[in-house]
């Protein structure tokens, strides 16, 4: 499976660079065609720039005319899509306001009969990393394509599903959520107020579905699929009470909210290649700061 190198993904979409991050890091081609497809709208003028294509599976940026047009709404996309299709019936629209702060993604799924929108949303000053992890799906390499530099459409079309097809994904997360939410409260000890529990449960079942995904999208320790399991039996290995007590702390604290050169773990178990995500998931809350011992 390609991966994505996160680093380079990462300042580019940061940066709003969408056609650099195709062709460079997701592997896509060359735009199929440079010229701009002017649409109207009830009275307001857009233009579709399609910035790379794989398969006859294009992509297109588009603008307002207008300075002042904000991004625009749900009826507008459906507007706009609709005269793209007249150019390539398979696509993903990103809509961009005139400032370059702001992007919002628009994928269509087939069903059947009728067309089902996804959409997702980027703003400038993200981290980026979850957005990251969407497109991580739609990485194509090198030795994958054919002589014209291809993929079968088939497989360009999963890829693009894999990646922006979340909600079923997501609704069967959530699902399993409470459930999971409950196990892990008969678990924690040492925290007396029942809201304070459920919170500090709320909180470590979050940054442990989130290191997961990010798991399960190769961004950790050298695309380690299997990252949080073994680190699991290492630090069994290395003691009682130490995958929580230290290497979980040690990840969150330590790791994802420290660059590299500040890092100073305490546990046993090395934390390998992680990203920094400067995030506030990963900073300590205020009940941690009050827990003297060890919860679980």
């Amino acid at each position: 499976m390609p991966r994505l190198n996160p680093t380079s993904a990462r300042s580019k979409l940061q940066s709003f660079r969408f056609a650099d991050l195709f062709i460079e890091d997701l592997g896509w081609n060359q735009p199929a065609s440079r010229k701009a497809i002017p649409v109207e709208h009830e009275g307001t003028a857009w233009k579709a720039q399609e910035i790379a294509q794989l398969s006859g599976f294009r992509v297109f940026e588009i603008t307002p005319a207008d300075a002042a047009t904000p991004l625009p709404d749900a009826k507008t996309q459906q507007a706009i899509w609709k005269r793209i299709t007249l150019e390539s019936v398979e696509n993903i629209l990103i809509f961009l306001d005139p400032r370059r702060t702001q992007s919002l993604w628009l994928w269509m799924k087939r069903e059947e009969k009728r067309h089902v929108a996804r959409r997702h949303t980027f703003l400038k000053g993200q981290p980026g990393d979850l957005f990251l992890s969407k497109l991580s799906a739609l990485v194509v390499d090198i030795a994958e394509l054919d002589d014209h530099g291809n993929l079968p459409i088939t497989e360009t079309a999963n890829r693009v599903r894999a990646g922006l097809d979340v909600e079923a994904v997501t609704k069967a997360f959530f699902r399993d959520f409470q459930s999971e939410h409950e196990k892990l409260l008969e678990e924690i000890q040492g925290i007396k107020d029942a809201r304070d529990r459920r919170w500090y449960a709320s909180v470590l079942l979050n940054r442990l579905m989130f290191i997961w995904f990010l798991q399960m999208k190769r961004f950790l320790d050298g695309g380690d699929v299997a990252y949080l399991q073994k680190k699991l039996e290492a630090a069994q290995e290395a003691g009682k009470n130490q995958f929580y007590s230290h290497f979980l702390r040690d990840l969150f604290f330590e790791g994802f909210a420290k660059p590299e050169s500040k890092r100073q773990p305490c546990g046993q178990v090395p934390l390998g290649d992680i990203p920094y995500l400067n995030g506030g998931l990963f900073l300590p809350h205020g009940i941690e700061s009050r827990i003297e011992t060890d919860a679980l």
